[in-house]
């Protein structure tokens, strides 16, 4: 598996950005955010194409924006 830094730039993205739903889901007690943000802080470190990795993050904070709509 080759590493590069723009691998690890989207991986630490993605990361950050579960992780702080991650943190308002926890304190909000709402759980599509929080699940949604384990999963966005997760996922990274098993897939290593970065368009793979950059769709999948869209798809899931599509998938919750979607769940916030219905009124999750």
């Amino acid at each position: 598996m080759e590493l590069n830094a723009a691998w690890l730039f989207v991986s630490l993205l993605i990361g950050a950005i579960g992780t702080g739903l991650f943190i308002y889901g926890k304190k909000q007690s709402r759980w599509p955010q929080l699940a949604c943000g384990v999963v966005l802080f997760i996922y990274p470190y098993f897939v290593t194409n970065i368009w793979v990795m950059l769709g999948i993050a869209v798809g899931l904070l599509v998938l919750l924006w979607l769940l916030i709509r219905m009124g999750h």
